[in-house]
């Protein structure tokens, strides 16, 4: 029978929630009240649900339900208002195999196991959160809210296996940024039409804070319109981009998101594990406080806003079914706690944090003047392409006073929180489960780049043109001899002067045999090292190969040894642009690499414990990656893997290689480590600009055949295609075209070829074995005992201005065998 409990005590279960505890083998004896003494039931058919319903934290014998119900007259995102439905709601829960009523909202079929009668409080914004207890472990449930005449949607939800349960298999995808702003939807009407799913993840950065931003004003699907924030304020002046501040600014981007039917079908067949990432607050947020650039406090530090926290905070706890508690009567705004974990039988501990709401401030502070400028650093340099050893000096500060002063040290440059940090440590130590996956928001991958390595690369590729370019203007001195001009060119750039060159090169021609060669060389004037450039040079295939020889023979080792006092740098006209740039660089510090040394605490424990089996899924940074996580990315060799880190691309949002392109733009010739402008000349349509994806490479992607090259293209260029309007139909066969003739160019199989497999070399990053810098989509795991598969579903680009039909335009599969900290990528 329903329980009945107090209701002054569920109103104080974290706000507004509801619990019913559901019938077993039998009917339903009568409705539970939860409604205020004279509340009566909706009436009539003047009702209306549109956000639909969702569900939420399925346990082995409970979930949460949610739905939100306004009059039918009412704008789908307008906000509830008192007195206008002072009613109250059934909600309908079935055991019944209901599957056939999916997608509409035909009567529930077979005898309810609740019935239940849920007031609607304007308070709330007319949201309904109920928990159902006592349900039974590993069974799919369907539920259907009734106001008077009028039906939501069905819903469905599956509760997770008794936590003693041996457990064949569980399939649940993970999803993350899905900005509604830009791009498309298509990979949710992918989920709910065509996956097979236990539940769902969502790691955060379900809405986007902001309106009318610069990343926010690409391409997008018609059916996405432009947002208007109720309140909202100006991020500069008194136009462009706002952000939200109040809770209605928040309450209407979950509205405005949940009335897509493609989000709703996703959250009507499947219950979702949530946690929040920045933008459900701000970009980049820690704690209460605001990164923007130029919306500063007085002291010129990060702006503290406990108010739009705590709005943020309410806004989420009202719209996602997510069995936490919120208290509003809390003065803190850290008045909401969901982190939490989750037990999927003996197969699996989920165990989902919070990176937002305690973390510390970012090592560097935006506020921090750059010695350069005189002006504050802003993003670049404090969380974003910082110079690792002033990351790890200014940590070591923050550490050692946090020492001196008595408090956690970790704490002053962490992420979790004390308080969380050992909740985490405690989870993972007492799970007895075979994989313990982790609902992680941020990547635990180092991403570094050696900036010195890679500005010798970059000046060794553009020196090549030129060092060509001496061979065949030396050609017509020496008769036309190509070893000899290879020669003298290649003494010449390595510091000989024009007599000695010559003399060098005429003695290797004159040397008995290929051994004697380097001694004939240093006896015409050549040092040692000028004679192996020399010689190798002269023994070249051709003026291109001897080209290549002398660049990245001798041009790049010197730039490493010499830095920016390279005769080579200052022989660019580009010497004081690339100075600041001969050192290492962490990509992205509002990451784990910010915070790496609680990173290496977390790995330490798993690793001094025995702790295996341990899988991060995380979000983010609008990217595909795979990689392991070691206890010391600094120790020789990278350090030990400990763990796996498996980061999914966004939804919809704009990719990192996007973000990085923009910011590249104004950094030069630094620029190409990014992204290689190609033009293609394509008949009938003009020309097809592409940006082509070079980040990979330079973060550490598997050197590229031509073959490879094209592949990594095919998206970027059948979105480039259907932005000309290419018909979708014909979309395919003319990629293959257009490939076709790329292979054949030049441009393309030889001087991009290079550069990519140039950038490869640089050797960075060799911890991680996938990326995919330029990408939308979500990811899918299939886990059993022996092993945890994740395909990475990349969703092909904008047809015009709608989704696809052809949504899912790669799949990449990651590997993790049980026992091993290693990923297998094909």
């Amino acid at each position: 029978m329903a329980s009945q409990m107090d209701r002054r005590q569920f109103l104080k279960l974290g706000g507004f929630i509801t619990v019913s505890v559901a019938t077993v083998g039998l009917a339903a004896c009568g409705s539970t009240d939860y409604s205020d003494p004279g509340v009566p039931l909706a009436s009539g058919s003047d009702w209306k649900f549109p956000q639909s319903v969702a569900s939420g934290d399925p346990r082995a014998d409970s979930a949460m339900l949610w739905t939100r119900v306004v009059p039918a007259s009412f704008d789908a995102v307008a906000p509830a208002v008192a007195g206008k439905s002072d009613v109250a709601v059934r909600l309908i829960v079935s055991a019944s195999d209901n599957t056939a009523t999916l997608g509409g909202n035909t009567a529930l079929a077979g005898t309810p196991i609740v019935d239940a009668k849920l007031p609607l409080k304007a308070d709330f914004d007319n949201t309904l959160r109920h928990k159902v207890t006592g349900l039974q472990p590993g069974q799919v449930y369907f539920y259907q809210f009734i106001a008077g005449d009028v039906r939501s949607n069905v819903g469905r939800f599956k509760t997770a296996p008794a936590a003693t349960a041996d457990v064949a298999q569980l399939q649940f995808a993970y999803l993350t940024c899905q900005d509604w702003s830009i791009n498309h939807w298509g990979a949710l009407s992918h989920i709910a039409a065509n996956e097979s799913l236990d539940f769902i993840v969502h790691l955060g950065d379900y809405i986007y804070e902001t309106v009318g931003e610069a990343f926010q004003s690409g391409a997008v699907e018609s059916r996405h319109d432009q947002l208007k924030l109720p309140d909202g304020t100006y991020k500069s002046g008194t136009s462009g981009a706002k952000y939200a501040t109040t809770v209605a600014d928040y309450r209407y981007l979950y509205k405005k998101y949940r009335t897509d039917t493609r989000l709703q079908a996703v959250h009507e067949r499947f219950a979702f594990i949530a946690v929040w990432d920045d933008h459900e607050f701000t970009d980049d947020a820690w704690q209460d406080a605001s990164t923007y650039e130029g919306l500063v406090a007085a002291d010129g530090s990060d702006l503290h806003q406990p108010a739009r926290r705590r709005s943020a905070n309410q806004a989420w706890f009202e719209y996602m079914p997510a069995d936490v508690t919120f208290d509003a009567a809390a003065t803190t705004f850290q008045n909401i706690q969901i982190y939490r974990d989750f037990q999927f039988g003996k197969l699996m501990q989920l165990v989902m944090t919070d990176e937002r709401l305690y973390r510390a401030d970012h090592a560097i502070a935006e506020s921090t003047i750059n010695p350069a400028t005189g002006k504050p650093l802003g993003s670049i340099g404090s969380r974003y392409l910082v110079p690792q050893a002033l990351f790890d000096s200014v940590e070591g500060q923050k550490m050692a006073a946090a020492t001196k002063a008595g408090t956690d040290p970790l704490a002053a440059v962490g992420m979790l929180g004390t308080t969380q940090r050992d909740w985490w440590k405690g989870k993972m130590k007492a799970a007895t489960s075979t994989w313990k996956l982790w609902g992680n928001e941020v990547s635990l991958l180092r991403m570094g780049l050696n900036g010195t390595d890679a500005i010798a690369t970059l000046l060794a590729l553009s020196a090549m043109a030129n060092v060509g370019k001496a061979i065949a203007s030396t050609l017509p001195l020496v008769g036309g001899s190509v070893p000899l001009a290879c020669a003298i060119v290649a003494a010449s750039t390595a510091g000989a002067s024009s007599t000695v060159a010559q003399a060098a090169a005429m003695a290797i021609a004159a040397a008995a045999n290929a051994s004697a060669q380097g001694a004939a060389a240093v006896g015409a004037g050549l040092s040692a090292a000028q004679a192996g450039i020399t010689v190798a040079a002269y023994n070249s295939a051709s003026p291109a190969a001897a080209a290549q020889v002398i660049a990245f023979g001798w041009i790049k080792p010197d730039v490493q040894a010499k830095g920016a006092a390279s005769s080579f740098v200052a022989a660019s006209g580009q010497q004081a642009a690339l100075t600041p740039f001969f050192t290492r660089f962490l990509l992205n510090c509002d990451q784990w690499d910010g915070y790496h040394s609680e990173r290496k605490n977390l790995m330490a424990h798993l690793k001094n414990n025995g702790i295996g089996n341990v899988v991060a899924l995380t979000g983010d940074i609008h990217s595909f990656f795979a990689g392991t996580v070691s206890d010391d990315f600094d120790a020789a060799g990278g350090g030990t893997p400990v763990m796996v880190d498996l980061v999914s691309a966004g939804v919809s949002s704009d990719s990192f290689f996007s973000y990085l392109k923009s910011a590249a733009g104004a950094m030069g010739d630094i620029g190409t480590l990014v992204s290689y402008p190609l033009a293609i000349p394509v008949t009938g349509l003009g020309t097809v600009n592409l940006d082509i994806n070079l980040l990979d490479y330079t973060m550490g992607k598997t050197a590229p055949t031509v073959d490879s090259l094209l592949e990594q293209l095919r998206v970027q260029l059948r979105g480039a295609l259907a932005a000309k309007g290419v018909p979708e139909a014909q979309l395919d066969a003319t990629v293959a075209a257009v490939q076709a003739g790329l292979k054949a160019s030049t441009d393309f199989s030889t001087t991009l070829l290079g550069l990519a497999q140039q950038l490869s070399g640089l050797g960075n990053n060799p911890w991680i074995k996938h990326l995919n810098t330029d990408a939308q989509g979500y990811t899918v795991v299939t886990l059993t005992p022996g092993k945890l598969v994740a395909q990475f579903k990349q969703v092909n680009k904008l047809i015009g201005t709608a989704a696809p039909s052809n949504v899912i335009a790669r799949v990449t599969t990651a590997t993790v065998t049980a026992g091993a900290a290693a990923v297998v990528i094909s």
